[in-house]
């Protein structure tokens, strides 16, 4: 009997009902991912199912180094089949980690295939996977097509050409690549030999000098400019912990002299720096009218013995124990006591902070925009079916669940689109168990318009984001015919 089957997740005759109706043929809006530009550009093929599943994936290298496997399997220089091998060896003890679910989810909805992958089915489930590989249907470019994404946006670096965006732009494949402009860099101010490159990066892409700390606003100033002019609408930043230090002009700009020189910073103008520059990013996206992204609360690259050899992001982070609250809401207030405050969407990684980012986003309402602050999907950590219940729960309980801009992958693999899948059949199972239990009506215009919109309508809406034909064609409500 297949382990993944059509009522997956979907305990109820309601909840099936609801997921199929409502949620099962809505195009993808994946706003916040970190897919590359260039391999849609050059509609990347991959050569073998190691080069588009466990190539840098942090998760599965996790599990794997948990489970005792050499790193030279996970990150290192290992064949491509003894890594997927090993991955295989390693799937059968993740039980109840999502990683089991996403695993078998995605081997069928890119494949077709049902098997459970362990040792004994890995050389089987290596060769009709790679088989498949050499079709168009799983070129970046097919894949997009194929799981129906109307619009993707990846994350830049203030500095990127966005050349591949250009060419993108060309291609007519029914998604809408867009870009988003994460200016972390310019926050990070502990090495000042890194910083001063990353200036003068800066300086070179917004084609000036950069000495003072208006010059470097000025340059940030172009650079957001050109992402606007490149059709990107959203911003975004990973921080530990927002930053709300009092820090007038005056002081910032004697901050920004002392590190351009070569100096180290003390950890308090590093964060009065930082919060200086927060606000000028929050006033840059208002003016526009972007929406910023806050991901708070990962305590990243915890292992420096790791960090030296393999470098950041290669899965040695945790979730962090940041007080959020004071520092995040002073921080959205300033903005707003200065008009400046733009639609802002808050991520946490720690589930301890569920109520206090979900109470957040109804203190600062503006006429005629729904849920201006919004509580982000399930991040990281909690990206799991208790994760995504929580974050529901939370924001159902205290905001308006119908406004949810809905789920992102946040992810680097194009694998991962099922992730958007796996949190309908959560997000319906949830609301098909209370309407049997009578906890919600029985009216399914209200409960099919909530779902719609969390699926795709409300993201549209919020980000402003280009609606494509197909919906339409398709008699889907869209965002701009509501």
């Amino acid at each position: 009997m297949a382990f993944i089957t059509d009522d997956f997740l979907l305990q109820t005759a309601t909840a099936r009902h609801l997921y199929r109706k409502y949620a099962a043929s809505a195009p993808i809006v994946d706003f916040h991912c970190h897919l590359s530009a260039s391999d849609i550009a050059e509609n990347r093929r991959f050569r073998n199912l190691t080069e588009i599943w466990l190539d840098g994936d942090h998760y599965k290298w996790r599990a794997m180094r948990a489970d005792g496997v050499a790193e030279k399997y996970c990150s290192g220089d290992a064949e491509p089949y003894e890594k997927f091998v090993a991955w295989a060896r390693t799937v059968p003890r993740a039980l109840r980690n999502p990683l089991y679910h996403w695993t078998h989810l995605e081997l069928i909805r890119h494949f077709g295939i049902h098997d459970l992958l362990d040792e004994s089915t890995a050389g089987e489930i290596w060769h009709r996977a790679n088989e498949l590989l050499s079709g168009e249907e799983l070129s970046t470019q097919g894949i997009l097509k194929r799981f129906d994404v109307l619009v993707l946006c990846t994350t830049e670096d203030p500095t990127d050409s966005l050349q591949y965006h250009d060419r993108i732009s060309g291609c007519h494949n029914g998604t809408h690549v867009l870009p988003t402009f994460r200016p972390d860099a310019a926050l990070r101010t502990g090495d000042p030999v890194l910083f001063n490159q990353w200036t003068d990066k800066l300086g070179i892409s917004a084609d000036m000098e950069i000495s003072r700390l208006a010059d470097f606003r000025e340059a940030l100033q172009k650079r957001h400019d050109y992402f606007h002019e490149h059709r990107c609408r959203i911003s975004d930043h990973g921080l530990d912990h927002c930053y709300a230090e009092e820090c007038g002009d005056r002081e910032a700009t004697g901050i920004f002299r002392k590190i351009r020189s070569g100096k180290g910073l003390t950890a308090e103008e590093s964060a009065k720096f930082a919060s200086s520059m927060m606000l000028f990013f929050g006033q840059l996206d208002a003016q526009k009218g972007w929406v910023k992204q806050l991901h708070l609360g990962a305590q990243r690259n915890t292992n420096t013995r790791a960090l030296k050899t393999m470098g950041a992001d290669a899965g040695f982070d945790s979730i962090g124990d940041w007080r959020q609250g004071a520092a995040l809401i002073s921080y959205i207030d300033r903005l707003d006591r200065e008009n400046s405050l733009p639609k802002m969407i808050l991520f946490n990684v720690n589930p301890s902070d569920n109520y206090l980012f979900a109470t957040l986003t109804g203190n600062y309402p503006q006429e005629g925009i729904r849920s201006k602050i919004q509580y982000g999907s399930s991040w990281w950590f909690l990206d799991q079916k208790e994760g995504i219940e929580w974050q529901v729960n939370a924001i159902s309980y205290c905001g308006l669940l119908s406004n949810f801009v809905g789920m992102v992958t946040d992810s680097r693999s194009f694998m991962s689109f099922p992730r958007h899948e796996y949190f309908r059949r959560i997000l319906c199972n949830l609301l098909g168990i209370e309407i049997e239990a009578g906890l919600l009506p029985e009216n399914e215009e209200i409960i099919g318009r909530t779902i719609r919109g969390i699926c795709l309508d409300n993201a549209q809406q919020y980000l402003d984001l280009p609606v494509n034909a197909r919906d339409r064609r398709q008699g889907l409500p869209t965002a701009k015919s509501r």
